[in-house]
């Protein structure tokens, strides 16, 4: 019985992964690393208050056998620029770190379509950057999902992603080759092949979002 650590379970794809391991046998613990306490009671889930400014703090909660990361923020919700940097890029390389040296088993992250360490965009560039880290570290299974445009339901409303959202699923039936990764995907298939990648001999390390797809 193994137990899972996940980061960002507040989110539109950790919300579904949070549901899918509570359901899944193999695991006995979910240890959840929140900024603030959710409303969950199950006997598995070890709810971890977390500070996400001194998380060399969190050391020893960090340890299971496969860490989830899926945090992630937007230039609305962090407008700061430093903090925009922390949130996706400083603590997904810190709390990688800390697995590591945990020796935690897995790693899979959450990045994003057209990650590029060399892109001029931010967003793209910090995930970039994260894939470029995690790989550096070798861990024995490592999993970067690239989705596109995730269907869901959000808390928050992003009127762009909305409309892109539409546009791609009009624009949907042309997006063929390479362009198959730019169709949108829902999070729960996100989730659902997050798991996949951890407990199947899958020898491959990143997934595009078409790949995610045919995963499931």
């Amino acid at each position: 019985m193994k137990t899972a650590l996940l980061f960002g379970s507040s989110g539109l794809v950790g919300g579904h992964l949070l549901n899918q391991l509570i359901k899944d046998t193999n695991y006995s613990k979910i240890k959840l690393f929140v900024r603030s306490v959710p409303e969950i009671s199950d006997p598995k889930v070890e709810i971890i208050k977390t500070d996400f400014n001194n998380l060399q703090n969190h050391k020893e909660d960090i340890k299971g056998d496969d860490c989830f990361f899926c945090i992630g923020t937007t230039k609305k919700n962090s407008p700061n620029k430093d903090e925009y940097k922390k949130v996706e890029l400083d603590i997904p390389k810190e709390v990688a770190k800390i697995a590591k040296s945990n020796l935690v088993n897995s790693f899979i992250f959450v990045s994003a379509l057209y990650a590029n360490p060399k892109s001029s965009g931010d967003y793209v560039r910090f995930k970039g950057l994260v894939e470029e880290g995690l790989k550096e570290l070798n861990f024995p299974k490592l999993g970067i999902m690239r989705p596109s445009f995730l269907i869901g339901n959000r808390k928050e409303k992003r009127v762009s992603e909305t409309i892109g959202i539409f546009a791609f699923k009009l624009l949907s039936p042309l997006l063929l080759g390479p362009l198959k990764k730019m169709k949108p995907i829902h999070s729960e298939t996100v989730a659902k092949a997050m798991i996949i990648v951890i407990q199947k001999d899958i020898q491959q390390t990143i997934f595009e979002s078409n790949q995610i797809v045919e995963i499931n």
